[in-house]
């Protein structure tokens, strides 16, 4: 006698997300986190906005138009070519400190960082542990609030009002040291540091070759946010600096803008419109310095987001 089996009910097809003409699923908008992040946008850019239209005004229209749009009469060029030639020029000499003070202390605290990192991460030694401890504790530490006793021990070595005095602490960065360490963990694996070692290559060579290499994205990182901390750095030039010609744009807009609310020797009519120019030309390095960098986070991401 032949059995018929029962058939299995089929279980119902599972709902899935409505697909668009080229077979993509739908993406799912929220209007609450849409308004947030438009309102974070407009927080961020209309500082920006306002800065890009102000450096086309004179300083009259800087007072009686609407801040957010150009006046009738626009004055970028004139305000630009103003702007390097007041004071025999002297707007040149602080941009191109600026370039100095913080390429050399980027560049500087970034290899520092790196190598501190990288030995904290892969090397073990007595009071490792410890000195780690006072390097994340360095954290919290404002930097305002060891601007006088840095003033004081510079001042004993003889390198105040010289451009050490804003370079050499510039290269301590408490954070960035921990933030390489926490990124030398995984991106250095041990095997190729063994591998390496078998081979016969020293430690230094070991850290130039190999370890700089994987350490990019971590060291671009700490190169941009050491740069635009020392690009924008104010208290301590102003209180390592009395010579004009070592002055930072910081520091100098700042003289600037005293001389046009004292009405000192030397201010004119538009001294004000001077320094908001010289604001907006002082922020284009940044923005070319983090378009021509991001790449190297972008592919930094990539190489750590697919698992060989």
């Amino acid at each position: 006698m032949t059995t018929t089996l029962p058939t299995a009910e089929l279980a119902p097809p599972a709902k899935q997300a409505p697909a668009t003409a080229g077979g993509r699923r739908r993406k799912r908008h929220s209007t609450p986190l849409t308004i947030a992040m438009l309102a974070v946008l407009a927080y961020f850019l209309l500082p920006l906005l306002w800065l890009l239209v102000a450096s086309t005004k004179s300083t009259q229209d800087l007072f009686n138009t609407f801040g957010l749009w150009f006046s009738h009469a626009p004055q970028l060029l004139t305000n630009v070519r103003a702007t390097f030639t007041q004071d025999d020029g002297v707007f040149v000499h602080w941009l191109l400190n600026t370039v100095m003070y913080a390429g050399v202390s980027s560049v500087g605290a970034a290899l520092l960082a790196a190598a501190g990192g990288y030995g904290f991460a892969k090397f073990r030694f007595r009071g490792d542990r410890v000195a780690f401890n006072l390097v994340v504790g360095a954290v919290m530490v404002p930097a305002t609030a060891l601007a006088i006793p840095t003033y004081l021990l510079f001042a004993k070595a003889g390198l105040v009002n010289t451009p050490w005095a804003v370079i050499l602490p510039s290269l301590v960065n408490p954070f960035g040291l921990y933030l390489m360490r926490v990124y030398a963990e995984d991106a250095v694996p041990d095997s190729i540091l063994e591998a390496a070692r078998i081979d016969g290559a020293g430690e230094a060579r070991i850290f130039f070759r190999i370890v700089l290499r994987l350490l990019g994205p971590g060291l671009v990182t700490v190169l941009l946010f050491t740069l635009v901390a020392t690009w924008n750095n104010y208290f301590l030039p102003l209180i390592m600096l009395n010579n004009p010609n070592l002055y930072p744009v910081t520091v100098g807009l700042s003289s600037w803008a005293a001389q046009a609310q004292n009405g000192g020797a030397g201010s004119s009519s538009d001294m004000l419109a001077l320094v908001v120019t010289g604001s907006l030309i002082s922020i284009v390095p940044l923005v070319v310095a983090f378009l021509m960098l991001q790449r190297y986070w972008q592919s930094g991401l990539a190489s750590g987001g697919v698992k060989q």
